[in-house]
């Protein structure tokens, strides 16, 4: 079978809303918080990290709803859109509540947001494996996170064209950009995207694909089926299980370094680098885009030297351009060469680290595992906003890269002693497969 990539194209519309909202998210709402409401670098951190809060308790919630319903549109269409038309109003509430310097309402706009936003986030992703069949997840995933990708940059480039210079630009066009682009892209979802009748589309595409070649395309109920004739699940060995440990420690302490400094970028280059407006987005555009060409070599070379040091060359990449960032005390166009590398670093371990927890996984429960995953890693990103605010605060601007140096290192550290799930993957069938990381 081949995938459907106009289909599937489509049905990423909806991830690239939500990577363009959290792209904004990150950069811009930590300016408004110090600039037009005066609050320190701590406070700032706890109300940056209340999204990662609100998404250990809103996604597996909404994800569970979106699998029980069952409407007219679908099962995950009514989340897309409900959520998107709520995130959309309550988007639109933050530069009103800037411009009139009230708290209050910027708060409460901003946690409705995050509500909103937490609604819609699980059945988005769950829509893809929902309409596609399970031996083409991989590259249709590898299409979602493209499609991630584009949001984020789209997000970028509007940060650069449309914010102005001083404490408080007019964040108004940036922000009727942002909610133009998510009416757009869902609306176009929900167009041209009908739930129930794709899936009839996609069941019959199987059907006629299993009569013409005699193969079976695997079901969720034949993999279910497939679990139990392999007999119950065994306990993770001895040696395995501290492999894994330590890979969820690392997990940790990566993203307690990575996840700082995006989160205080745009107020650090404002601050040390004296970057006006949106200028702190070319960084940012370039880890990014250099990140997507990487994902393809990265595989290459995940595939030759195994897993494992392919992500600690990732991790000594980024260490070594956050130590060099220590000493750059204003902005040169040579600081893109380094943020090119963070982004392939950061490319490296995204590719490998997840594949690793299921490789351990194997013969045990991997749900619970990689459940474990993304509590290692949001837990990270719940508290280095807080951390690595209260020293921006009461310490200096300049701690932020000595910061991710020390967790990057300690990360190197931990991943020195994981011993397991380090299989050579097998060279990808398609360049596009490369993209498929998990989320």
């Amino acid at each position: 079978m081949k995938l459907n990539y106009k289909r599937t194209f489509l049905i990423g519309l909806a991830f690239l809303s939500i990577s363009a909202m959290w792209q904004m998210y990150d950069n811009i709402i930590p300016l408004i918080l110090q600039n037009t409401f005066g609050l320190g670098e701590t406070i700032t951190g706890v109300i940056m990290a209340a999204d990662n809060v609100l998404a250990l308790f809103l996604l597996p919630i909404f994800g569970a709803l979106s699998d029980k319903i069952d409407t007219k549109a679908g099962k995950r269409m009514p989340f897309i859109v409900g959520g998107t038309v709520l995130a959309v109003f309550f988007l639109m509430m933050l530069p009103f509540a800037d411009r009139a310097v009230n708290l209050v309402l910027f708060v409460t706009a901003l946690f409705a947001l995050l509500v909103s936003m937490g609604l819609y986030r699980s059945p988005a992703v769950a829509l893809m494996p929902d309409l596609t069949p399970n031996k083409l997840r991989s590259k249709g995933n590898a299409v979602i996170n493209l499609m991630g990708a584009v949001g984020g940059v789209y997000t970028l480039i509007m940060i650069k064209l449309l914010v102005g210079k001083g404490d408080r630009p007019d964040y108004m066009p940036l922000f009727i950009s942002l909610a133009a682009l998510m009416i757009i892209a869902v609306g176009v979802l929900a167009i041209t995207i009908k739930e129930k009748k794709v899936k009839e589309i996609v069941a019959a595409e199987v059907k006629a694909y299993e009569e013409t070649s005699g193969m079976q395309v695997v079901t969720e109920d034949s993999e279910e089926t497939a679990t139990k004739d392999a007999g119950e699940k065994k306990p993770m060995p001895k040696e395995v299980k501290r492999s894994m440990i330590f890979l969820l420690a690392s997990i940790f302490l990566w993203f307690t370094a990575y996840n700082a400094v995006t989160t205080a970028f745009s107020r650090y280059t404002k601050a040390v680098w004296q970057l006006e407006g949106g200028g702190f987005a070319d960084c940012l555009m370039v880890a990014t885009v250099a990140a997507i060409i990487s994902y393809i070599p990265i595989g290459n070379i995940a595939s030759k030297v195994g897993r494992k040091k392919t992500i600690m060359g990732g991790i000594v990449l980024m260490s070594i351009c956050y130590f060099a960032a220590i000493f750059a005390g204003a902005y040169h166009p040579v600081i893109n060469v380094a943020f090119a590398a963070i982004g392939v670093g950061w490319a490296a371990i995204n590719v490998n680290s997840y594949p690793m927890i299921v490789e351990m996984s194997k013969g045990c429960d991997i749900g619970k595992f990689t459940g474990t995953y993304y509590t290692f890693s949001m837990t990270a990103q719940i508290m280095t906003p807080i951390l690595s605010g209260f020293l921006l605060e009461n310490v200096s601007y300049r701690t932020l890269f000595p910061y991710a140096v020390v967790f990057s290192v300690l990360a190197f550290v931990t991943m020195t002693q994981v011993h397991h799930g380090d299989a050579r993957p097998d060279k990808k069938a398609s360049a596009l497969e490369n993209f498929d990381v998990e989320d």
